[in-house]
């Protein structure tokens, strides 16, 4: 489990990451000293899990947890006992007070633990009811951080292979599915999405425009996004796009 330690105290955040070494199956990617670093830390390295203290300078622990819910989960350190309510409020895995023992610190990170595992087998689930569907469904599911969330198809204009995961935008970000691009193209075809290269799936309705530069072709979607298309696709491309002529601005 991959763990950020969240404290303004540097002798605090040593503390807690020499405790962790003596937890099985637990890394600290990372560390800050205010919820702005956190936030910076959480960007970078990714973390399924976060040490938080409450009281910081600047952007608290409580205040980040309340602000930002697309947080990884959370188990808040602090010395002051009145914020509890508050804490689980946001979800808290747990409440720890300082000085920590290292028996409560154990509890926690394996009651995190739990929680994560339970949020990847939702997502096993959901995914795998969403595949069996075959071309009768357009949600796309995506786990994040812990959480889990769906996506319409119809909302998305392309799809992307990177290493094993297939990436895709939506609500003006980069989101992850570890649905693949072979499975997407089988159940989207439908709905208007086309293979245009091995690592790309794109909706034919949202192409702007076909251009070729140097005998590589690449097609740009209405949201600015553009997707290179292969020569053993191209026919079908042009096929999609009503076009017989040399590349150009896709006529309405």
């Amino acid at each position: 489990m991959k763990i950020l330690v969240v404290d303004d105290e540097e002798p605090a955040r040593r503390r807690l990451i020499r405790l962790l070494k003596d937890i099985p199956d637990t890394e600290v990617v990372g560390e800050a000293g205010d919820g702005e670093e956190a936030l910076r830390q959480i960007e970078v390295r990714g973390p399924e899990l976060m040490l938080l203290d409450i009281r910081m300078p600047g952007l608290d622990g409580l205040s980040l947890a309340q602000r930002y819910t697309d947080l990884p989960p959370l188990i808040f350190i602090t010395a002051y006992d009145e914020y509890a309510v508050q804490a689980f409020e946001v979800s808290a895995v747990d409440y720890l007070l300082k000085p920590v023992r290292p028996e409560r610190l154990l509890s926690a990170i394996e009651r995190a633990r739990r929680r994560l595992l339970a949020t990847q087998e939702a997502a096993a689930r959901a995914l795998s009811m969403v595949t069996s569907r075959g071309g009768s469904s357009t949600r796309i599911v995506t786990v994040t951080r812990g959480v889990l969330r769906f996506f319409d198809a119809r909302d998305v204009t392309r799809f992307w292979s990177s290493d094993k995961y297939t990436l895709f935008r939506a609500d003006q970000d980069e989101h992850c599915t570890e649905e693949p691009l072979s499975t997407l193209e089988e159940r989207l075809r439908a709905h208007g999405f086309l293979r245009v290269h091995r690592g790309e799936l794109i909706h034919i309705d949202s192409v702007k425009a076909l251009r070729s530069e140097e005998g590589i072709y690449e097609v740009e979607l209405d949201d600015g996004q553009v997707a290179r298309v292969s020569r053993r696709s191209l026919p079908a491309v042009k096929a999609a796009l009503g076009l017989n002529e040399e590349p150009g601005l896709r006529k309405a």
